[in-house]
């Protein structure tokens, strides 16, 4: 059975087809713990050329993606795939900043619709009237809501039960408590003259776990310690 459905609304579908077909993302497809589908926005549009924005009113620069289809578009997912849990997510430089606490969220939710804004923006009753999630990946400007899409959903479905296969793989990365994680090391033991730390190789499990921890500390301390102060 199922344990997510994800549908994505945007005028760029190729975009994404690429990123959703490989690695665990493709994986977790395959084993039917998620299923992702893509709504092609301009097939929602209602004059001949596909229209899917417009100019703003009150003037100024950009063009803002029209209500018409992306309604349309919500309407039908919704009609086709009525789930309880449903959250419908914006991508917006205008939204809360993304984190590990909201990717564990949202990973409990049944249903997820993203709207992937572009141009200037969105009309606004979008957000008044269909949105639940107004989200950013940070304090910058891209070209569109696909690539923040795209990072949003690996970040989900990586912490649903059965994708990874070993769960601690997901609660032992960084931010899943609120901590960096800790230096990681493979063979050779010595390369270019730079060696692994001792106790890494001293199978000793009591005392590699006593300097991963203290490796998490000294580290999130230094680069993150807003992270120590729940900021």
């Amino acid at each position: 059975m199922i344990k997510m459905r994800i549908d994505i609304v945007t005028a760029f579908p190729d975009m994404l087809q690429h990123f959703f077909s490989e690695s665990i993302l493709k994986r977790a497809q395959e084993k039917n713990l998620v299923r992702i589908e893509m709504w092609d926005l301009r097939t929602f549009a209602s004059d001949k050329h596909k229209t899917v924005d417009d100019y703003p009113y009150g003037g100024g620069p950009g063009m803002i993606l029209k209500p018409e289809p992306i309604f349309k578009a919500v309407d039908k997912i919704k009609k086709r795939h009525p789930k309880k849990n449903t959250k419908i997510i914006l991508m917006t430089p205008q939204g809360g900043l993304y984190s590990q606490k909201k990717a564990k969220e949202l990973s409990e939710a049944e249903h997820l619709i993203f709207i992937c804004g572009h141009y200037r923006g969105v009309d606004e009753r979008i957000i008044q009237k269909l949105v639940t999630d107004e989200i950013s990946i940070g304090d910058y400007i891209v070209t569109g809501g696909e690539l923040p899409t795209a990072i949003v959903i690996d970040s989900v479905v990586r912490l649903l039960p059965g994708v990874l296969g070993d769960f601690d793989s997901a609660e032992g990365d960084s931010f899943a408590k609120n901590r960096l994680d800790h230096p990681h090391y493979t063979r050779p033991a010595v390369f270019r003259k730079m060696k692994v730390p001792e106790v890494l190789l001293s199978g000793h499990h009591a005392r590699v776990h006593a300097w991963r921890e203290e490796k998490v500390q000294e580290r999130t301390i230094k680069r993150r310690p807003d992270l120590l102060n729940g900021q």
